[in-house]
């Protein structure tokens, strides 16, 4: 969208400029707050590290009835960054002047690739390779020319489902109020403001919710069974 101003294509209309100084703007951010949060910790948090605690805290409850908290806890870092540089890249959306990196395929790929291959290699690393493999042939040896290619299918359209809903998501959202600034640009996008803002955190949350979905699928097929 270069026909919208953004602060950073003062420098540059170049798309792909665009888009890489906005995705590494959201990281700035994100790695800003987590910096601040524990640059003077306390034992009683407030300000910046309250917050973060309680992000934290919601990431673990959130991910507690899916793979348990104690899992829910070792996959915590890669979770909470996810979601962390996922809802700022999201939440450019309603700040004027500046364009969502997530509103791009071009990001939301490469993340939706992380979750992909790191549930899988857990899932082998857990499980062992013949283990985890073999859980793709169903219960039934008779079954297993069938369930193996569906499951196959599966998985990798998994790596769809998280790229495209969070792009096709965000990018939606962008250009709908790009139309109702130009209908009417005072009044009209209020509303939409405020739709943005629910679905880039409505984003995050089922960003990092599949991301545990995905991973105890794969690392608990034991307690499946």
């Amino acid at each position: 969208m270069n026909e919208v101003f953004t602060f950073l294509g003062i420098a540059s209309h170049n798309h792909s400029y665009l888009f890489i100084s906005h995705i590494l703007l959201a990281a700035v951010l994100a790695f800003s707050v987590a910096k601040l949060a524990t640059k003077s910790m306390q034992l009683v948090p407030k300000g910046c590290q309250n917050v973060m605690e309680s992000f934290l805290d919601g990431v673990i409850f959130m991910g507690k009835d899916v793979i348990g908290e104690k899992l829910a806890r070792k996959y915590l870092p890669l979770v909470a960054t996810l979601g962390l540089l996922i809802f700022f890249a999201n939440i450019m959306e309603i700040i004027p002047g500046f364009e969502p990196p997530s509103g791009n395929i071009n990001m939301t790929l490469p993340l939706a690739l992380i979750v992909f291959l790191y549930y899988n290699f857990e899932g082998i690393r857990v499980n062992g390779f013949f283990k985890y493999f073999g859980h793709f042939m169903g219960p039934l040896k008779v079954l297993a020319p069938l369930m193996f290619p569906i499951e196959i299918v599966s998985h990798l359209s998994r790596i769809i489902s998280l790229s495209f809903r969070l792009f096709g998501n965000i990018k939606g959202d962008d250009l709908f109020v790009a139309v109702l600034l130009m209908l009417a640009p005072w009044v009209a996008p209020l509303p939409g403001f405020a739709l943005m803002t629910f679905s880039a955190m409505l984003q995050t949350f089922i960003f990092m919710i599949l991301t545990y979905v995905y991973l105890a699928g794969a690392v608990l097929i034991s307690e499946e069974h």
